[in-house]
């Protein structure tokens, strides 16, 4: 009977929390698109609002409509402001996770490639094993017709 692999425990742990961070890993990047997406569409908006304030404003504007909008241009900018660095902070976190999950997948191969040789060395001790009963089981046969030819 083959041998438990010792570590096993450790390579199932480590398994467990490669899965528990690529989890995290994919949460991160949806939150990564997410953030994008809202960085898009907030400087969409303020383009198509800045281009109507243009046409607005070839058409003439009294002082309180050019002062809305561009106190609602500068509310867009600080939005915009705001969900840049949104994404830039998803993105370092991006990255911090990328770079957790590949710790642990690393961890989990350096286990896996250890209990692939213990494997190797449990059925390299079981064909010896296997060879030894053979060679035994050849020898008294060989001496059974050895003595009987006599």
């Amino acid at each position: 009977m083959a041998d438990k692999f010792p570590l096993q425990t450790l390579l199932d742990l480590s398994n467990l929390r490669m899965d528990e961070s690529a989890k995290k890993l994919g949460q991160l990047i949806a939150g990564e698109r997410a953030a994008s997406e809202r960085l898009e569409l907030l400087s969409n908006y303020r383009d198509e609002y800045h281009n109507r304030f243009l046409e607005a404003a070839k058409n003439g504007l009294r002082p309180e409509e050019w002062q809305n909008y561009r106190n609602f241009l500068d509310r867009l900018d600080e939005a915009i402001n705001q969900a840049k660095e949104m994404h830039r902070l998803s993105q370092r976190q991006t990255k911090v996770g990328q770079d957790d999950w590949l710790d642990k997948r690393g961890k989990v191969k350096a286990f896996d490639t250890l209990a692939q040789r213990h494997e190797q060395r449990q059925q390299y001790g079981q064909m010896k094993a296997e060879q030894k009963l053979s060679d035994e089981h050849a020898a008294r046969n060989y001496g059974k017709t050895g003595t009987e030819t006599d």
